[in-house]
């Protein structure tokens, strides 16, 4: 999500429920834990809070519409936290890191999805292109290496459509500095030099060796999945011919270097002209113009997972809450239809939520809102739907308000939203 005009998804919740509330919420979250620590489900039970020994601790593949570890189902039930790389690399905010995994894996979440992009400007992990600072590199090894200890798995995303944190304007900088002849952003899709800024990138983390854990990236497990780049979008060719050449080319890459990783294309969701009987389906019509395309993106060879974002509260105009949900069950309950029977893979709900800045929308809009998402998947999953899951945007700890744009969850602060998040997790598991 671009977090200058669709914010980056953060959520603050400022509401203390009733006493009897908080004590429920408490009962839930100790039977919880005890639930989903106990032997219970037994050798076929499903891989959804964290594999509890080294030996459990596989990756996570796909045979499907199925995301599975050892032939058993799994599941995400995730959050996402762009900044923790570059949170890390400061002792003074490092510890935010291990704070976000201990309090996600608290309410039963699993997988994080977060940069492992920095393209210039402060603490940037890409200095320039095929230059590289070791300290964030090292900052990058540790939010892998402290999530494998709280057991989340992590979704890399690789570079960002948007201007937040470099991204496809950056790149496209780099190139007019070098003295490329680049008239738009979008060259980014197109032009060779770009290109291969991209590919040494993503060669450089790939095949990172973590000096924590002496395991290269391409070969842990911790990581769920790579996503080629957040929300692509290319307005300047509507026909999507640019953008789709640039998801074949750059998913053959990846999986030349791993082609053991799940990977997925980072697209919003929005239907192309490939299939014109969709675009109905969309927002809004400017969605079937930016040069994505829903059905023709997943079809490329080496996509793994189908991605989409719901952001009602962007893409719809007014503020009738009824017809938001409506819009939310209505777009996953399409994609995921289309997920199973056209592109016959899982598909992930890579970001869902709602602004309390949005003077539309209080916190109780924004709590029917998650429980529409995770309904509607829930009931997908029951009826031997495809696999896959949801991914809130977005989850902080206490002691980062300042950042928050409206999105931010701080579970701290939002007993009764975490209370239905652990009671999608328990859902989940039954």
């Amino acid at each position: 999500m671009d977090s200058m005009s669709i914010p980056n998804g953060n959520y603050t919740l400022l509401f203390s429920p009733p006493l009897p509330s908080i004590f429920l919420a408490s009962i839930l979250m100790v039977s919880f834990e005890n639930f989903v620590t106990n032997e219970y489900f037994g050798p076929n039970r499903i891989q959804f809070w964290g594999e509890m020994g080294d030996e459990e601790w596989a990756m996570v593949g796909r045979e499907g519409t199925q995301l599975v570890i050892k032939d058993r189902p799994f599941f995400i039930n995730g959050f996402n936290t762009y900044w923790l790389m570059v949170f890390a690399v400061g002792p003074e905010t490092r510890s935010k890191v291990s704070d976000v995994f201990k309090e996600a894996k608290g309410v039963g979440l699993n997988v994080c999805r977060t940069w492992a992009f920095n393209d210039g400007g402060w603490r940037a992990l890409q200095t320039s292109p095929y230059n590289y600072d070791e300290e964030v590199f090292k900052a990058l090894d540790f939010v892998v290496s402290e999530a494998r200890s709280h057991q989340i798995r992590l979704i890399l995303s690789l570079c960002n459509n948007w201007g937040d944190y470099g991204g496809k304007p950056q790149y496209v900088k780099w190139g007019k500095d070098a003295g490329l002849n680049l008239t738009d952003d979008d060259d980014f899709f197109s032009d060779p030099i770009i290109k291969d800024y991209y590919k040494a990138f993503v060669k450089a983390v790939l095949t990172r060796v973590n000096t924590i854990t002496n395991v290269a990236y391409k070969d842990d497990p911790t990581i769920l999945a790579w996503e080629l780049i957040n929300e692509p979008e290319c307005p300047s060719d509507p026909s999507g011919d640019k953008l789709q050449a640039w998801i074949e080319e750059m998913a053959s890459y990846v999986k030349s270097i791993d082609p053991v990783h799940l990977l997925e294309c980072g697209v919003e969701g929005f239907y192309g002209p490939s299939n014109p009987e969709r675009l109905n389906s969309n927002p809004a019509s400017y969605s079937g113009q930016v040069g994505t395309d829903f059905i023709r993106n997943h079809q490329a060879s080496g996509i793994d997972i189908a991605s989409v974002h719901i952001y009602s509260d962007s893409w719809l105009p007014h503020s009738i809450s009824d017809d938001h949900l409506q819009f939310v069950k209505t777009w996953m309950e399409q994609h995921m239809d289309d997920a199973a029977k056209l592109l016959r893979m899982p598909i992930m709900f890579a970001e869902f939520g709602a602004s309390l800045k949005d003077e539309r929308f209080d916190l109780e809009f924004r709590e029917a809102f998650f429980e529409t998402v995770y309904s509607t998947f829930l009931s997908s999953r029951m009826a031997g739907g495809v696999g896959g899951g949801c991914v809130i945007w977005q989850l902080f700890p206490e002691g980062v308000d300042h950042m928050d744009d409206g999105y931010a969850i701080i579970l701290a602060k939002a007993p009764s939203t975490q209370n239905v998040i652990s009671l999608n997790s328990k859902n989940l598991l039954t």
